[in-house]
């Protein structure tokens, strides 16, 4: 066969190996350990190669081909074949015409980048970038076509990245040993995990290779986490290796696992024509960037894979203001006022926390007014309500500093609700068919129109500096849907996703030491572009109900816990042992208050600011650190039966963090297993005190919904502090 290995790279653990197809020109991209080389099998060449090949009367077919490590499909040109219109727009004939043109190494500090360039007879251009930072072991890539034709190019599909060659440690169609992982996500109810073989999702391939088939799945429209998350992972459970990759994109966007030949494939990237109504016209000149994906490649299972993709997250984590370091607790008074804050309650709510760990006090929606006085479909105008705020809003935020907190405010500023004056601006809004696109009570600004970013700029950077608050939540309760006007659908969603981009970077550009929290009804937003944008987000609306600590486990394997806010809602009609299951569950990731606080007994009070000191000292194992999740529950979350724990130990290795929810059906005795080591009890938040025994935590439990919090030291290291 007419393959041969362009070059290899290494970062971390992981090879990174370009083929080349010298005879099509074709370049793919695989990824293996490094330490798996001597591993690698030399494929079959055919389908009557091996003894086991016995299909007689079919000619001597290649069994394999190169995966591009790009696809475009460029109108005009010849769909794919092999019975593949409506699952797939891979075309042949679009990818056939891009050839290997160059590579090239560059270095940008610590970043190494490969960039690899095919060219097409009519003048067009793809610029593939795979990089890496020095000491990470995920690598990031990006995709860009260029028309540097004398005509216009228009196309219907451009990925991110596609990445071949799974698995090259079977020599041929790997029966019976590749399993794919997706993660579901609904409202209130996020990260389901979904695991299924590649028999189970028909993507065996056919005994001729004459059928393609693809697994195509994502998101259309404006909520990127709806249905599923922009992840896909796929793993040879006997060579024990899993191929990872996660997309970065807040609009439309898909993932396809194909399978044609011997090799699985997957990519992702924009939602193509077919699955988000995407087109895009190149003049002459000009390019176009897909949004970047992160690939990880580990010996080992889906939660080293896992690891490995979200530690890319922490450079950006690492960007937002100072007072983030230590990951200040918030307290936001959605439930407690649920949308009828007043100046008189938010005092006393300060006035509470004061003296307390807590940093941020957040007044959530219902603080403006509009012309009828329901919040739900008030806000666009970002008018104060005098009634509720009679001195004005910056009066409530400097009571709130003399507190010495950090004030916050909530606006859900991309859209207008019907009660808002400005929901009659149609010429400012996004429209479809030459109608607003209205739902649920609202409209979207089109933030690619001056007058609607420069609206934005005063009513909420300008009041944001005007009272002086140091926290912004930005909430976002619907989706766009399938696009907006422009020159396709899908092109006018994902220039008003750029908007988006745009209007984030101008507030953090304008307001550097603004605290920014990334909120979508919840969790419809949990996605690395919108992540790396804001300091943390809101991890679920699932404010009260018991399974929240499902939920917040499930998101350690997609985000980093110290950007996952999770709720405790805390009441006086709650018992010690409820008050401890909500608190538990705030030390998954980032602890946010709420309630009516201010009616708590001094008992209550005093257990909620004992959690508060002790997450303090578990906030560094949260911020850097590694979770395995043990569990053992039914299928039903809203109805959870049996167990769960997570087990997060920092870098270092030196501590550990273990919380454990118990919910009906509890077992009277648990025992968590530990990293290996001598270990002992340095804190706890429950009823009873935990032991260590045999390697494992042991812990009792007289009734169901119970929780514990273990703060662990090996032996001869410093107490955690």
């Amino acid at each position: 066969m007419p393959i041969k290995t362009l070059s290899t790279f290494t970062y971390g653990d992981t090879t990174a190996r370009f083929l080349l197809d010298e005879e099509r020109g074709c370049v793919g991209l695989e990824l293996f350990p490094s330490a798996m080389r001597d591993q690698l099998v030399v494929r079959r060449q055919t389908l009557l190669e091996l003894p086991e090949d016995v299909l007689p009367g079919i000619p001597n077919e290649r069994a394999w081909y190169i995966e591009p490590l790009a696809h475009v499909k460029i109108v005009g040109d010849w769909y794919g074949g092999a019975f593949s219109q409506g699952h797939t727009m891979r075309s042949e004939l679009s990818d056939a015409a891009f050839r290997f043109a160059s590579q090239r190494v560059e270095a940008n500090g610590s970043q190494t980048i490969v960039i690899t360039t095919l060219r097409s007879e009519n003048g067009c251009r793809i610029e593939h970038r795979l990089a890496w930072h020095e000491g990470e072991a995920a690598a990031q890539v990006q995709t860009t076509f260029f028309n540097d034709s004398s005509r216009p190019v228009t196309l219907e599909m451009l990925t991110s990245f596609a990445l071949g060659g799974l698995t090259p440690f079977h020599r041929a169609d790997a029966p019976e040993r590749l399993r794919v992982h997706r993660f579901r996500s609904v409202w209130s109810a996020e990260g389901r995990l979904e695991t299924r073989t590649l028999e189970e999702l028909h993507l065996e391939r056919s005994w001729s290779g004459a059928g393609a088939y693809s697994e195509r799945f994502g998101q259309v429209g404006s909520m990127p986490v709806r249905g599923w998350f922009p992840f896909v992972a796929v793993e040879d459970v006997e060579a024990g290796v899993v191929w990872g990759a996660q997309l970065a994109w807040a609009g439309s966007w898909q993932m396809e696992i194909f399978r044609q030949h011997d090799p699985v494939c997957i990519s992702g990237g924009l939602a193509d024509r077919e699955f988000g109504h995407w087109m895009k016209t190149l003049a002459s000149g000009e390019s176009l960037v897909a949004p970047p994906a992160t690939l990880a490649c580990v010996q080992g299972g889906l939660d080293e894979v896992c690891d490995r993709l979200t530690q890319a997250q922490q450079r950006a984590a690492d960007t937002h203001p100072a007072v983030e370091a230590d990951l200040p607790i918030v307290f936001n008074e959605w439930c407690t006022t649920w949308g009828d804050p007043s100046h008189e309650r938010v005092v006393g709510i300060a006035r509470r926390l004061s003296g307390s760990p807590v940093k941020y006090l957040v007044i959530d929606a219902g603080w403006y007014q509009g012309k009828v006085g329901f919040w739900g479909n008030a806000h666009g105008d970002w008018v104060p309500s005098s009634r509720l705020f009679p001195h004005g809003l910056k009066a409530t935020a400097d009571a709130i500093k003399e507190q010495g907190l950090i004030p916050g405010l909530w606006f859900e500023m991309e859209t207008v609700g019907q009660n808002a004056l400005v929901f009659a601006l149609a010429d400012h809004l996004l429209a479809r068919d030459g109608i607003p696109v209205s739902v649920r009570e609202r409209r979207f600004w089109n933030l690619n129109d001056t007058f609607a970013v420069d609206y934005l700029a005063e009513r909420v950077i300008g009041l944001l500096k005007e009272c002086g608050f140091g926290y912004l939540k930005v909430d976002y309760n619907e989706t766009i849907g399938l696009g907006c006007e422009g020159e396709s659908l899908g092109e006018g969603l994902r220039l008003q996703i750029e908007g988006v981009y745009r209007l984030f970077e101008r507030i953090r550009r304008e307001l550097p030491d603004l605290v920014i929290e990334n909120c979508s009804s919840g969790g419809h937003r949990l996605e690395p572009s919108m992540l790396a944008r804001t300091a943390m987000s809101s991890f679920s609306d699932a404010h009260e109900v018991v399974e929240i600590p499902l939920i917040a486990a499930n998101l350690h394997h997609l985000m980093l816990p110290r950007q996952s806010q999770i709720w405790a809602v805390l009441k006086a009609a709650d018992s010690n042992q409820r008050l401890i299951y909500s608190l538990a569950a705030t030390f998954l990731g980032r602890m946010c208050l709420s309630g009516a606080i201010d009616q708590l007994t001094a008992e209550q009070w005093q257990l909620a600011l004992d959690a508060q000191e002790l997450y303090g000292r578990a906030a560094s194992i949260i911020k850097l650190g590694k979770s395995r999740l043990y569990r053992e529950i039914g299928p039903s979350w809203r109805h959870p039966r049996g167990w769960q724990a997570v087990v997060r130990v920092p870098n270092a290795q030196n501590s550990a963090l273990v919380v454990l929810h118990t919910f009906a059906q509890t077992p009277a005795h648990l025992e968590v297993p530990l990293p290996p080591g001598n270990w002992r009890l340095d804190a706890h938040l429950g009823a009873s005190i935990p032991t260590l025994k045999n390697g494992a935590l042991n812990c009792d439990f007289e009734s169901d919904f119970s929780a514990q919090v273990a703060l662990l030291t090996r032996e001869n290291a410093a107490p955690n502090s």
